[in-house]
């Protein structure tokens, strides 16, 4: 006789959607777990020079990772639009593009960006390494 055969069995999820399993109980992974860098809430000054417009839009970040940051801008800039980041106290810029539609809230459009390569020096500060799970 055959050993059963398992019928409509469902392919396996991939790791950013997998369950976190603990001792005691089974739960879905934060948002905070598959993230794949740090934020950093900081607030500073930056400058968003996008393609085609004469002068940058001043802005400030609202969170910062090694992978790019979210930018309070006065206007929204459309989802995959190039663009580069300039700080103007270091006067470094990198080339990233924004990475989801913008937001609004009180203070203007939230605006996600993420470079182009991580680049974890350009906001001049030190990111903790990652939790191990």
């Amino acid at each position: 006789m055959t050993p059963p055969q398992k019928m409509n069995a469902a392919p396996p999820l991939p790791p950013s959607q997998q369950v976190k399993k603990s001792a005691a109980v089974a739960r879905p992974q934060t948002a905070e777990e598959r993230r794949r860098a740090q934020r950093v809430l900081l607030r500073m000054a930056v400058l968003i020079h996008v393609p085609g417009k004469a002068n940058p839009l001043h802005g400030f970040t609202h969170t910062v990772s090694a992978s790019g940051a979210m930018i309070i801008l006065p206007e929204g800039i459309a989802m995959g639009t190039k663009l580069s980041v300039e700080n103007p106290k270091t006067q470094k810029k990198v080339e990233a593009h924004v990475a989801r539609p913008p937001q609004l809230n009180s203070e203007g459009s939230l605006v996600p960006i993420e470079f182009t390569t991580p680049s974890p020096q350009f906001w001049n500060i030190f990111f903790p390494p990652n939790a191990t799970n």
